[in-house]
């Protein structure tokens, strides 16, 4: 059967057909384009919105790094503050240990018997350093007799121990504000020693600090090595 010819209501009817048709395929794509772009958009939201949040915790770490450094830093010079403070306090403590000790130590040339006996026995000590058959001696202007019985005494014992005989010159030199002692010197003059109780006291300081320090303060904590 042939097919007739549509009419003018039939062609409307198939145009409108194909324009639903077409609509209803450009919404449904539309509506794919959305929820791409709205995916793409979350994504691209939550990749800016990390990036962001990296870029604030990397700050923020940054500056809580720098406080722990600056706290570091100023704990730090508090404690090598008090540190110092503390080794100054017994530097000052030290030196009027060593002060008390000087003081006493002018009272010893007051005893006439022990000053004499001290001064006869370095002496001798000077005697048997050299080995010599002269020795000049020096001393305070004050000490000037007592230094002349001592050397006497001296002389004698030295030849006893030594078998030899020695002789001995006198120069009352030594600074009156001393604290006494004598120093000596060979025949030339060339080497000396000195016996003087300021002498004598220095060496002992720096012999003995070690060992006071231990016995004020205790061991140092950060020495890991004794002889």
């Amino acid at each position: 059967m042939a097919s007739r010819a549509l009419n003018d209501d039939e062609v409307l009817s198939e145009m409108n057909k194909m324009v639903a048709f077409i609509k209803q395929e450009a919404m449904e794509k539309a509506r794919e384009i959305k929820v791409k772009a709205d995916e793409e958009f979350a994504i691209e939201k939550a990749k800016l919105v990390k990036q962001e949040q990296q870029s604030i915790d990397a700050q923020f770490e940054k500056k809580r790094k720098g406080a722990e450094v600056a706290q570091k830093i100023a704990q730090s010079n508090l404690t090598n503050k008090s540190r110092l403070k503390l080794l100054n306090r017994r530097e000052e403590q030290l030196q009027d240990l060593f002060a008390t000790a000087r003081t006493a130590l002018l009272t010893l040339s007051d005893d006439e018997g022990r000053y004499s006996q001290f001064l006869e026995g370095v002496i001798v000590q000077g005697y048997l350093q050299f080995m010599e058959p002269k020795v000049t001696i020096y001393a305070r202007e004050q000490d000037g007799e007592l230094v002349q019985n001592a050397a006497e005494g001296a002389a004698e014992s030295y030849t006893q121990i030594s078998g030899r005989d020695v002789s001995f010159e006198i120069q009352t030199t030594l600074s009156k504000d001393s604290a006494g002692g004598i120093k000596l010197a060979n025949g030339t003059r060339r080497i000396t020693i000195d016996n003087t109780l300021d002498e004598r006291l220095r060496l002992l300081e720096d012999r003995m600090l070690p060992e006071i320090r231990k016995d004020l303060y205790g061991p140092n904590e950060n020495r890991k090595f004794y002889t």
